[in-house]
């Protein structure tokens, strides 16, 4: 069997794993492999092959990198959690500080953003750590 066909065999299977994983990572080695084939059926030695292979490799990773950086830095922060600045309803307060309220139709364990965060005034999610919900007094969303 020709050299081609196993470099565009191993292709197609990584095209199969990459639809099963959807990673993207997958999809440039497969990109890579069928460079590496096309090398092979142009009759260039297996060393060329390797190479150009490696070389579309490692610029796909660079730039499937790159395009996820620029992807993540475009989203806004107040996307990424959904729940910051929503108003809250305080239930119960806990002689340490902390807070049970109630928001989203269940109760909630939260903490004040910082000790002099007056209880009087309603509060507003800051952030939220894992379960616990970090209480201000003024909206995160209006500030920016």
């Amino acid at each position: 069997m020709q050299a081609y066909i196993w470099w565009f065999l191993l292709a197609i299977g990584l095209i199969g794993l990459e639809i099963m994983t959807g990673t993207f990572y997958i999809l440039v080695f497969s990109i890579a492999f069928s460079a590496g084939g096309l090398m092979a059926y142009w009759q260039y030695s297996f060393t060329t092959q390797l190479v150009v292979a490696a070389v579309f490799g490692i610029i796909g990773t660079v730039l499937l990198r790159s395009w996820k950086a620029a992807q993540e830095r475009q989203q806004p922060q107040d996307h990424q959690n959904l729940d910051i600045g929503q108003p809250v309803t305080v239930e119960t307060w806990n002689p340490n500080g902390t807070a049970r309220v109630s928001y989203r139709g269940t109760q909630w364990d939260a903490e004040l953003a910082s000790p002099d965060t007056p209880r009087d005034r309603p509060l507003y999610i800051k952030d939220r750590r894992g379960s616990i919900l970090i209480l201000t007094h003024t909206n995160p969303i209006n500030l920016k």
